[in-house]
């Protein structure tokens, strides 16, 4: 016997926040779709799991924490929760909760900024003093996802399960590789010195389909590799690409409908085609994006606005009713097992020649500046967290982090805290003893960028020492790690 349960909780904001997820600062309370988390709760053989999903940017592990204590459900074991983020850049900004003394990321602003010249003033494009503070937002989330874990774990009922599976063009690779043996995060291609995108891109869709005891579907479960990140550019809050697909399934399936999206392994992944490159709709302002007398293509809408998220929508959901189609057996009971593991891994570190370069790049910068941007807060980025990362290691040599593995039947699912290159996920899941692995990345805490071995050796955003903490050998350590767990789930030592 299996039973299952479903929430969902509307967290769209009442009022201004600053979107986070670039450079550059966005207030609004614009809505173009509503933000929601949705919890899906599993009781069965035993063992127990509740998957949240979140409209969120990243889930710092402290938020994982304040959920944990706060859950208030008889019999659940708050360690068996696990909250993703679908990595949407048009919600709040989370804190920036690190679990080190040295905190890097978002706080690389304040480091370079110790460097800054009194005469040298900061200029912001926006003024988000009335905005909803960090503080309060981490306090309104954790206590919205909490009560979504509770109502989840209360509405639990027999039903029954079945998978399925599909394909649909959505992630494809933002890493663009030049002939001098460098790479860039959204790179022209149109140059005669692009040689290949950095990597590959997978549009499997896996899919689960929750049912009640009279077979009538009650969700749906769809993991996909890419974030969720067609709006990112816009002032707007908006659910992107997901939040076209769920109103797409109740038009169909019922406004009672549940859908619970996971963001695979995706740090180099995007919506975007950068062969076929498509024009924004409006100007956008990231200078790594914007494209000089770029050629008119036929190929998608622009992936920069609305007509994008629909598009995506319309294609995850065509594949999802299709296999709905093509459901067979739904089953009632299966082995489920529920593991939560702590992993150390070695840290990504950086020589005293490089960071006493990045100091040096800062100084330089700064010379005859009076005022100071959000331009300039972005390219200082990189050295800021060199120098960061150099602090944090004269203490620290590991970052522990929290990984989950649960088996349902035949399926599996794997948890990390990063935003995960693809080679790792598909390496996990071409070994995994699974006939179906769900991998979640972005799970119970946000780590930055986890990259591969070439996109160290390329350079650039997103796999810049500063982009993350941890390096290829985490990446190996982290695939060996993973593959043993669900091995052990399905008893193959």
């Amino acid at each position: 016997m299996i039973k299952f349960g479903w929430a969902e909780t509307d967290i769209t904001p009442k009022e201004k926040i600053a979107l986070q997820g670039e450079f550059f600062e966005r207030v609004t309370n614009e809505v173009e779709t509503p933000l929601t988390v949705t919890a899906l709760a599993i009781d069965a053989d035993g063992d127990q799991t509740v998957f949240v999903s979140c409209d969120l940017v990243e889930i710092p592990y402290e938020t994982l924490l304040d959920v944990r204590k706060k859950v208030k459900a008889p019999g659940l074991d708050p360690s068996k929760i696990l909250i993703s983020a679908v990595h949407i850049h048009n919600s709040y900004t989370m804190p920036a909760m690190i679990p080190f003394p040295y905190e890097q990321g978002r706080n690389s602003h304040k480091m370079f900024m110790e460097y800054k010249p009194a005469e040298c003033v900061y200029v912001p494009e926006v003024t988000s003093d009335d905005c909803l503070s960090t503080d309060a937002t981490e306090e309104y989330l954790s206590s919205a996802i909490a009560k979504t874990v509770e109502t989840a774990w209360k509405n639990r009922a027999e039903g029954g399960y079945a998978a399925g599976f599909g394909r649909a063009a959505v992630g494809m690779n933002r890493r663009v590789c030049y002939s001098d043996g460098t790479a860039k995060m959204w790179g022209d291609a149109d140059t005669a010195t692009f040689t290949e995108l950095e990597g590959g891109n997978d549009n499997g869709v896996e899919m689960l389909f929750i049912y009640n005891a009279e077979k009538k579907l009650t969700g749906v479960v769809a993991n996909i590799a890419c974030p969720a990140q067609v709006m990112e550019q816009r002032s707007i809050i908006s659910s992107d690409y997901w939040g076209k697909v769920k109103i797409l399934l109740r038009e169909k399936y019922g406004k009672e409908l549940f859908l619970l999206p996971l963001c695979a392994p995706a740090g180099d992944q995007c919506p975007r085609d950068l062969i076929r490159w498509v024009e924004p709709e409006t100007p956008i302002k990231d200078p790594n994006v914007i494209r000089v007398n770029p050629k008119p293509r036929d190929a998608d809408p622009s992936m920069f606005d609305v007509k994008g998220t629909w598009k995506i929508g319309r294609r995850v959901f065509n594949e999802i009713a299709m296999a709905l189609e093509e459901v067979g057996e739904i089953k009632t009971d299966a082995v489920h097992r529920h593991v939560v593991e702590k992993l150390v891994l070695p840290l990504r570190r950086v020589t005293d020649a490089e960071c006493a370069a990045a100091q040096q790049a800062i100084k330089d910068f700064f010379k005859g500046r009076t005022t100071l941007n959000y331009m300039d807060s972005a390219a200082l980025y990189v050295y800021a967290g060199t120098i960061l990362r150099h602090k944090l290691q004269e203490h620290n040599s590991t970052l522990p982090i929290e990984v989950q593995f649960v088996r349902l039947g035949d399926l599996a699912f794997a948890s990390n805290p990063f935003e995960l290159f693809l080679d790792y996920g598909n390496q996990i899941r071409a070994r995994s003893a699974a006939r179906q692995t769900f991998l979640l990345q972005l799970t119970n805490g946000s780590l930055g960028y986890l990259p591969t071995e070439k996109a160290e050796k390329h350079g650039h955003y997103s796999a810049y020492v500063s982009s993350g903490y941890v390096g290829h050998e985490a990446g190996a350590l982290l695939v060996s790690e993973s593959l043993d767990a669900i091995n052990r789930l399905f008893d193959i030592f």
